[in-house]
């Protein structure tokens, strides 16, 4: 999928951010959708949450940064392993949650594609899921992820999902929420978003 360019128009005044996706779970590692449902990291997640800490410890991070995370128990195991070698101020933000894919949660994206061949899931691996029944929709949860991210108060480390990261940097892009699969994933990776731009740090 074509990258996107940012709309500056459309960048909003946030503060200074490094965002992580937590690290791989065991439903992570056979394609079973989470969503608000969870499950516990596998040892190269807990690998990942450390590195994650590393490449951290060599940010330029300032005595005002706090480290805020989604109340999953997969993220915050995550935020724990980073905050080790960092020693920042948690909070907990429920607007950073992974989206909700009702009735598709649990189940296996292998599972889905065969029962519902009409899904592009090969094609675009995130905008179906807010098709799921009794799920999110892009539009309640872009507002809530942006709200949150209105917040902030300064600079601020987060665990997150990945969805939710997407669209995270959508919004601090100035991009469109549909476009959130032109946008990197990953694990053991930080996104670090300042004033519009965003690299990755490995």
């Amino acid at each position: 999928m074509p990258k996107l360019q940012p709309d500056q128009a459309r960048v909003p005044k946030l503060p200074e951010l490094w965002v992580l996706r937590h690290g791989e779970t065991e439903w992570n590692r056979v394609g079973r959708l989470q969503g608000r449902l969870d499950s516990p990291l596998t040892k190269t997640g807990l690998s990942q949450a450390r590195t994650q800490g590393n490449i951290l410890k060599h940010c330029a991070l300032t005595r005002d940064t706090v480290l805020v995370t989604s109340p999953s128990g997969r993220a915050w195991r995550t935020a724990e392993i980073v905050n080790e070698t960092l020693g920042l101020p948690v909070k907990v933000e429920t607007a950073f949650t992974e989206i909700d894919m009702g009735a598709w949660q649990g189940k296996t994206v292998d599972a889905l594609a065969k029962a519902h061949p009409e899904l592009p899931v090969s094609e675009d691996p995130n905008l179906w899921k807010f098709t799921a029944p009794g799920g999110e929709t892009i539009e309640d949860m872009s507002a809530r992820v942006q709200s949150g991210l209105m917040r902030l108060q300064g600079p601020t480390v987060i665990v997150t999902h990945g969805v939710t990261s997407r669209l995270m940097r959508c919004f601090a892009l100035g991009l469109s929420p549909e476009a959130l699969s032109s946008l990197e994933g990953g694990q053991g990776i930080v996104h670090h978003v300042r004033d519009g731009t965003a690299s990755i740090l490995r």
